[in-house]
């Protein structure tokens, strides 16, 4: 196996799995949270629900940094297209 060679200006990235976040999506009347979960980079999340104390159990255990409402790219962006989530595949229908 040989070692991977890269070039010389582009930076290895290091990512710090001790930095861990949440961003609450929605609360449902049933008593489960929707969230989204990230490790180390909060731009990189998935989707999750738990009930309410198993949130807070894995908030608790997880040590998270509360993230606030995620930014609404809007059309100008070359992405927009991307984004959406599982919880908005529910309600909408894609082409």
């Amino acid at each position: 196996m040989t070692k991977a060679s890269y070039p010389a200006d582009i930076p290895i990235a290091h990512l710090d799995t001790e930095r861990r976040f949440v961003r609450i999506t929605g609360e449902r009347a049933d008593g489960f949270v929707e969230f989204d979960f990230a490790v180390g980079e909060p731009e990189l999340f998935v989707e999750m629900i738990l009930s309410r104390p198993a949130f807070d159990e894995f908030c608790e255990m997880n040590r998270v940094q509360t993230m606030g409402p995620a930014e609404d790219t809007g059309p100008e962006d070359r992405m927009a297209d991307f984004a959406w989530s599982l919880r908005d595949a529910t309600g909408k229908r894609f082409r």
